[in-house]
């Protein structure tokens, strides 16, 4: 399965990804995201330690206003190619 960056205060989606065979980074700086194919941010902060920039390939996810498993869908529709 994929390696999904989380952020921290997420630990819904981290459970929920993690049952649905992820593989869960915990966001805590920049570099906690490479090489990850998709990240979720909680949208707090609309560019969180500028990953919304460049800091990974894959896409960015904000969970803002979304429970654990619409966030789990959109994580796999954009691994599936999806544009959720």
């Amino acid at each position: 399965m994929a390696r999904v960056g989380v952020e921290q205060s997420l630990t819904n989606v981290q459970q929920e990804l993690e049952a649905r065979g992820h593989e869960v980074v915990q966001l805590r700086q920049e570099q906690d995201a490479a090489g990850c194919d998709c990240c979720v941010v909680t949208g707090q902060d609309e560019n969180m330690m500028g990953i919304q920039q460049t800091s990974i390939e894959g896409s960015v996810i904000n969970a803002h206003g979304m429970n654990a498993q619409e966030v789990c869908e959109a994580v796999d529709s954009r691994l599936n190619g999806g544009t959720q």
